[in-house]
């Protein structure tokens, strides 16, 4: 038997193709630059971007609203390139998989499926120009990214053949680990989406002061307006249309939801550590605990040293390597548990 089955290297690749798509999207948006390229798929009319003298006359006569900034050109065209090569490199999976579809252990479902995504993604992509930020759109397309990552690395599991060994605890007590686990990821993706809608309302540093918000334990908040998902389509939203007490509402909810998503996990990982017996969990245990701990502090130092590009960056990177890890750890219980069965 193989050690791998067929295109398990590519969709690897392509997993890690994403990682740098997905941070590369948090540092084209947290530097400013989702505008960088006031047109969609080129940059000024030009398929990289205009670079001599002629070409930045050329293109702030054809975008005279868009003045030309060469430091957040760059970011959106690195962006888009990669994110094409991760499309094309997902069409070669789908190919590859259609080749191999008379094995009946081949997934098949999953690699159409992040086709239609990734596509999906390509729309977003256009829309989050066209509609100048819109950030419902902005959103989702942060959790298309963290989505098609995620997929991604749970093909990457699937197409992996390496068995696992089995548990030495009775099989219920493992089985009860899967609702936890599920439900931790859950938390962990609702607090993804609310840490995407801060970033796309421009409410990070909607409280600059920490324990603390805005120096009060329970500050002024707008809920209504913070949470609106029927903003008009048409504002230039680079910088935020919205008010200080919606801003303050959704950074708020992000930090309580953070707080449950800390606790529910560390209650996880000690559920993990008791029940694991002489299981390979525990390298996976250690590995979500890091994690959590790192991702808190990223947390905390963007609002300490006020939201710093590489903090923000990393704090995005670490969400999406936390995510994975959850990722893992689902699929590792349940096909643990599936084969005790």
């Amino acid at each position: 038997m193989k050690s791998h089955k067929p295109t398990y290297y590519l969709t690897l690749g392509a997993t890690i193709l994403a990682v740098s798509v997905v941070v590369l999207g948090a540092f084209t948006r947290l530097s400013d630059a989702g505008l960088g390229c006031p047109d969609w798929p080129g940059c000024y009319g030009f398929m990289w971007m205009p670079e001599t003298l002629d070409e930045i006359v050329q293109a702030e006569e054809l975008y005279p609203h868009a003045p030309f900034e060469s430091e957040k050109a760059w970011p959106e065209m690195v962006h888009r390139y990669f994110a094409s090569t991760l499309g094309f490199v997902i069409i070669l999976i789908n190919f590859f998989n259609w080749k191999h579809r008379h094995r009946s252990d081949q997934p098949f479902k999953l690699p159409i499926f992040l086709l239609v995504l990734v596509i999906l993604q390509g729309l977003f992509g256009m829309w989050t120009v066209t509609l100048n930020l819109w950030p419902q759109v902005v959103t989702a397309h942060l959790l298309g990214g963290f989505t098609t990552l995620s997929l991604l690395w749970l093909l990457s599991l699937r197409l992996n053949n390496r068995p696992w060994p089995q548990p030495s605890i009775p099989i219920h007590r493992w089985a009860k680990l899967k609702p936890l686990a599920v439900t931790a990821m859950t938390l962990l993706i609702i607090q993804i989406a609310l840490g995407g809608w801060i970033s796309s309302n421009y409410a990070a540093l909607a409280c600059p002061d920490f324990p603390t918000c805005q120096n009060q334990l329970v500050p002024e908040m707008d809920f209504a307006s913070g949470f609106n998902i029927f903003q008009d389509i048409g504002p230039n939203y680079l910088g935020g249309q919205m008010d200080g007490e919606g801003r303050v509402a959704i950074h708020f909810t992000h930090r309580v939801g953070a707080l449950v998503v800390t606790f529910f996990m560390l209650f996880l990982i000690l559920q993990l550590y008791r029940n694991h017996g002489n299981t390979p969990l525990k390298g996976l245990t250690n590995m979500i605990f890091v994690l959590l701990v790192i991702q808190v502090a990223l947390g905390i130092s963007n609002i300490i040293w006020s939201l710093p590009l590489w903090v923000a960056v990393a704090h995005n990177a670490g969400g999406a390597f936390l995510l994975l890890s959850m990722v893992t750890l689902n699929y590792r219980l349940n096909k643990s548990t599936t084969t005790m069965i």
